[in-house]
């Protein structure tokens, strides 16, 4: 992963989680299916423990439509 130190501070800033845990989240999630449903509720729930934000039902359902259906931007820095 050949991600800026910039990005990293952006999203350490927006969410006090740190570089090393992202990277950590990152391994995990290359060995995992991203487009099975239970596996993306899994990781959805321990992004918004790391964060300390609770993510709705609603929100949680919306994000793995867009993982499924390939509708998430491609640049991660687009995101931030």
């Amino acid at each position: 992963m050949n991600l800026s130190d910039n990005f990293f501070n952006k999203v350490e800033k927006k969410t006090n989680v740190s570089k090393q845990t992202i990277l950590d989240l990152a391994t995990k999630l290359q060995q995992s299916d991203m487009k099975n449903e239970e596996t993306l509720r899994d990781v959805i729930k321990e992004l918004g423990k790391m964060t300390g934000k609770e993510v709705s039902k609603e929100k949680e359902d919306k994000i793995i439509s867009a993982v499924i259906n390939d509708e998430i931007p491609k640049d991660m820095e687009k995101l931030f």
